[in-house]
């Protein structure tokens, strides 16, 4: 089984560094880092990760704005996308359900958290190969 390709879309970097490393650590996931919106969408069209861990507070583009984008472009229009973010409340939860995210956890999230939030996902999506988070 190849690994699993995960993008962090994310201005925070040491929310990246760690996370990045407690999922390469716990499964056989190849993460990909942009701390920067637009380089994450391009990033995404670029490298079709399996799934994108997305923040909402970002410099110049907010997370609503890339998930819409990536929600509209044929390319990525298929990767799920889960909500990783500070920003609380249902207003937002819903807002992100209404543009196709896939999931929303509110920071801090623990390790075990994302990693079921990230193995539902793929088990909803059918993809091929069971992912076993530890």
């Amino acid at each position: 089984m190849s690994a699993k390709k995960i993008l962090i879309i994310d201005d925070e970097k040491d929310f990246c560094f760690f996370t990045k490393k407690n999922l390469e650590q716990r499964a056989d996931f190849t993460v990909l880092v942009a701390t920067h919106p637009d380089k994450g969408i391009g990033t995404a069209r670029r490298e079709s990760p399996d799934l994108i861990l997305l923040d909402i507070s970002m410099p110049s583009k907010d997370g609503f704005a890339v998930l819409e984008i990536l929600k509209r472009d044929t390319k990525t229009m298929g990767i799920p996308i889960v909500i990783v973010s500070a920003v609380e409340g249902d207003d937002a939860k819903m807002r992100a359900a209404g543009l196709y995210g896939e999931g929303y956890l509110t920071k801090p999230v623990t390790a075990e958290e994302l990693a079921v939030t990230i193995e539902g996902v793929f088990r909803r999506r059918n993809r091929s190969g069971e992912v076993r988070v530890r």
